[in-house]
Order: structure tokens, then sequence, then C-alpha cells
């Protein structure tokens, strides 16, 4: 009882300590995942004999220990072996020919991944060259609008451009945010297809650190797609730039803005 007061004391203070967590994991497993709902999404009402059987998952647990393969017969087994290991993360894997648990019985050329949803990773990291408030995976009410943004014009094109319905959009985790393309024909896309699918969506491309640059020379001649996101953009650039990233009051920050600039005309106006 005196355990339970001083583990409730702690809670109540909105303090977090990391010495608390296996704690606060063991009620959050146990109180509040949502294991019937999860189960019915990666489900999605049983498609084909064994679906949830043969769906990979991956635990990372304490001390950085990756368990790869791990597979559940139903919601039940899941469950407890969630409440078992706490895991500190939770990765999806593919629907394999076989359960993934069972690979090591079954011959390497018969074991295939068949189907997985369509994710795409947004992180914040990636508007560092743009954003004045934080850097890295730092976070704040005045830089978070880029993700709202993000959000609507991956969320347009997918659904307008490609025909999908069965969107799921969650907070990462840390730094920014995850979109589960659920639909059947999403799940059994080649990895051709994925491929193109994200070349489609790419406008600017280079690795950390280097200066992103796109050039609209005559906006009259843009892509549908592109004119869409313009318009999304629009509604949101002077108050998220202008007014909470500040992008033009500081002799730093303009020079980064006129580094994004590959207009020569533009430059010396």
């Amino acid at each position: 009882m005196e355990e339970n007061k001083e583990n409730i004391s702690t809670l109540s203070t909105g303090k977090y300590d990391l010495s608390d967590l296996p704690q606060l994991m063991r009620v959050y497993y146990k109180r509040l995942f949502p294991y019937q709902l999860y189960y019915k999404w990666l489900s999605y009402g049983n498609a084909t004999k064994n679906y949830f059987v043969n769906r990979e998952f991956s635990f990372t647990l304490n001390d950085d220990i990756y368990v790869r393969y791990l597979s559940f017969s139903d919601k039940n087994e899941m469950q407890k072996e969630i409440q078992k290991r706490l895991p500190y993360k939770i990765d999806l894997g593919a629907v394999y020919s076989f359960r993934p648990k069972d690979r090591n019985m079954i011959k390497a050329s018969s074991f295939q991944p068949e189907e997985k949803e369509l994710v795409f990773d947004i992180d914040m990291t990636d508007y560092d060259e743009i954003r004045t408030c934080c850097s890295g995976a730092e976070i704040c009410s005045k830089c978070w609008p880029f993700m709202t943004v993000a959000m609507k014009i991956l969320d347009a094109a997918l659904r307008e451009d490609f025909g999908f319905r069965h969107l799921l959009w969650v907070y990462s985790g840390r730094r920014g945010i995850h979109c589960w393309v659920c639909d059947a024909a999403a799940r059994k896309l080649s990895q051709n297809a994925r491929s193109a699918i994200a070349e489609y969506l790419t406008l600017i491309k280079g690795g950390e650190g280097q200066v992103k640059r796109v050039n609209f020379k005559n906006q009259s001649y843009l892509h549908p797609s592109i004119q869409r996101a313009l318009k999304i953009i629009e509604g949101y650039f002077e108050d998220l730039l202008l007014n909470k990233q500040s992008i033009l009051e500081s002799k730093e920050n303009s020079q980064k803005v006129l580094a994004l600039i590959s207009d020569e005309d533009i430059l010396l106006n």
C-alpha cells in the first residue's frame, strides 16, 4: 500500500524521472494500451487466413535490446507478451508467408514478406534550415505548424492523386509524424511501386546539411499537385514564417532564406 502511495505521489507531481519509466510503462500497458483496437486494425477483418498471425513485431527493450521476428496467435497472446516484456518501443513489420517466430523451421527462400502498409515519416529536423525557434529533436508550438502543413499536403496527394482512403496519422513519439496508408492496394505494393510513389512526392533532394532548393521558374506550368501544395502553404506562410519563425528579422536568418533562392534575378533585386 505504501508503495502504491509513493507511485501515485511521484506521478501527481508532474515531474518526470527516468527511474519511474518501468513503473509508468507497467501501468500504461496494463490500463491504457488499446490492445483490442490494435488487434482489430492489424487483422484487417482477417483479410486472409493467418494475416495477423504472420505479422512481424519487433520490440526495443531496456538497455536498447532489439528483438525481431516476434509474432502472436491472437490478441491475448500479444497482450500477455507486451505486458511481460514492457517494450520501450514497438515496431510493426511486414506480413510474411509464414509465422515470423517459426522462420528457422522454414526454408529461407519460402519465408518472404508479402504485405506491408505504405508508411511515410516526416521529421521536424527536415525544417532545421528554416525554423528559428528550435533545432534537432526539439519541438515547440511555434514550429509544430510545419508538421500541420506537411500533413495536409501529403494527405491531399495520397487521397486525390493516388485514390487512397485509409490513412492513419500518428505522432512518431519524438520529432515528427508518421502516415500509415492502410488500403489493401497500398499494402500489396511492390518495392518498385513504393519507390515510384516516393519519387513522385519528392521535390527536393539532398542529405542533412545540404542547402535545399526548389526552382519554380514559371508557376503557370507547375504540376497540379505542386499548385495544390502552394495553395496550402499560402494559408500558413505569413503567420508561420514571418510571425512565428521571424525568418527576416535578423541578418543571419535572412542569409538562410537567400541561400534557398536559386533565381539570380530575385537575388540581384
